[in-house]
């Protein structure tokens, strides 16, 4: 094939596939970091003793390089809307703008209120739909977690798999957080939920849960997230774990990864993990890393070096589970940018993306079930197939469904319908819950206008005719189906 004909065959695709060499934004653009040292950056302590935690401090970072309309504009939003309150490591905030030209008096404004990573960690009130900010069916634990704890912290909700949240912190707050009833600080909307056990107390049921309960194989280790629990104490949990004949696979859910990789790059954190991985590999259990990123411009050679350094201790694989967030990667290239950027920059494996779940004032960044299948459609056939991630739409009361495996879609009213294959620990006497249709909601405002008229009508119902009304149409589903 002659080079010309090389790069016609390129250009034509939808997608262009460049190799992009990894950056580390300089931090000292910001007026706040103007005199931060290399070796400041790289201390995990000077990270988290820096974090961004309010406007204050966020005014003293960016100081008049941003119109006060944003600062007001993030203040609202804490006070109105955020179910999170504000933690951003500078590692973190140094990736937003990151080559934006830093010029006079608010010149950073409009590129801030643009960037995709601020998009999810510092939304503001303007970000927000005014006409649907939440779902009629938007729950604080919209996936039943609680529901299913068989222990203080410990869901039991798949066959074989566990989620265990050893804590509730982590070094970033997003605003997007499935946990946020749970993880954090209480915010004006959302008074969270504290454990009521203590730390060990709770950490022990949890494994005498595991001792007891053969079928389970596979432990998800998170929080919040472990790299705010010491190494220490980490490294007990997990050699704990490893005493479990039944356990096999060990999987740490940590977004410091990317957030605070400086965090898995101190001595200590280094050498307990790799204490862990040499015991896991003799008993033959698979020892990996899930942490989260949602754009291309998270991925820096610092997280390149942290995920390295995790491999090179023993863990077997690090896995990325990213969440589908409008105005961040809800687009086919931008997917397809972190993708390959986490494969070739840094070793991370696309694994999974979620939809955004059906917490309060979400519904900005939730796109649509047939919206993801077509993301998943374009996204199709440019990475290897061990790397393609699935788009998943997580279910309340069922759990992870790749998005085409719907049973059924009412499109005009954003309803789709699904089935599931297994009970999870609320329902080991439900002899129909095998049989049963379980709902999902699309955002509202991408409805048709008949469908977004439907739910202005029904939304005024007292929340048991609305359900009552789901019901009936669910049990007609599922009856039809049944009947197929």
């Amino acid at each position: 094939m002659s080079i010309e004909t090389s790069i016609g065959l390129e250009t034509s695709q939808p997608y262009p596939y460049r190799r992009v060499e990894l950056v580390e934004p300089d931090w000292r653009r910001f007026p706040g970091w103007a005199d931060v040292t290399e070796d400041e950056w790289r201390s995990a302590q000077w990270q988290r003793s820096h974090c961004v935690k309010n406007v204050k401090q966020l005014r003293e970072l960016l100081g008049d390089l941003v119109d006060e309309r944003f600062y007001a504009d993030l203040e609202r939003d804490q006070a109105e809307r955020a179910t999170m309150s504000m933690l951003v490591p500078p590692q973190m905030m140094n990736t937003m703008v990151p080559t934006a030209p830093i010029g006079g008096s608010g010149s950073l404004t409009d590129a801030l209120y643009a960037d995709p990573v601020r998009v999810y960690m510092l939304p503001v009130f303007s970000d927000r739909r005014t006409d649907w900010p939440s779902h009629p069916h938007a729950t604080r634990d919209s996936l039943h977690e609680h529901d299913m704890w068989v222990a203080e912290g410990l869901t039991h909700r798949y066959p074989t798999k566990v989620l265990a949240e050893l804590l509730p912190t982590c070094p970033q707050y997003c605003g997007h957080c499935t946990r946020m009833d749970l993880v954090g600080n209480s915010t004006p909307q959302v008074d969270k939920l504290k454990f009521v056990g203590k730390p060990d107390t709770r950490l022990e049921s949890m494994l005498d849960y595991l001792r007891t309960t053969p079928q389970v194989r596979d432990v998800v280790v998170s929080g919040g997230d472990v790299a705010n629990m010491p190494i220490a104490r980490l490294e007990a949990f997990l050699m704990a774990l490893l005493e479990i004949e039944n356990i096999r696979d060990i999987r740490l859910a940590t977004k410091a990864l990317m957030g605070l990789p400086q965090h898995w790059l101190q001595d200590d954190v280094k050498a307990g993990v790799e204490r862990v991985a040499k015991v896991a590999r003799a008993r033959g259990v698979s020892l990996a890393i899930h942490t989260h990123v949602n754009h291309a411009n998270s991925v820096t050679p610092l997280v390149a070096e942290a995920a390295k350094a995790m491999l090179e201790v023993g863990v077997r694989d690090v896995r990325n589970q990213g969440v589908i967030l409008n105005g961040v990667n809800a687009d086919p290239h931008a997917l397809l940018d972190l993708c390959f950027t986490l494969l070739d920059g840094a070793q991370i494996m696309p694994y999974y993306f979620y939809m955004c779940d059906m917490i309060p004032f979400a519904e900005h960044w939730r796109i649509s079930v047939a919206d993801a299948q077509r993301l998943q459609h374009h996204i199709m056939g440019y990475l290897p197939g061990f790397a393609t991630p699935r788009i998943v739409c997580d279910v309340p009361f069922v759990g992870k469904r790749w998005v085409h495996q719907l049973a059924d879609y009412d499109q005009e009213k954003g309803i789709s319908f699904w089935t599931k294959n297994y009970r999870t620990s609320i329902e080991a006497e439900d002899t129909d819950a095998l049989k049963r249709m379980y709902q999902y909601y699309d955002p509202i405002h991408t409805l048709p206008v008949e469908g977004q008229s439907w739910w202005a009508h029904h939304a005024d119902l007292d929340e048991s005719a609305l359900k009552a009304a789901e019901i009936a149409e669910a049990s007609r589903r599922t009856a039809a189906l049944q009947a197929y």
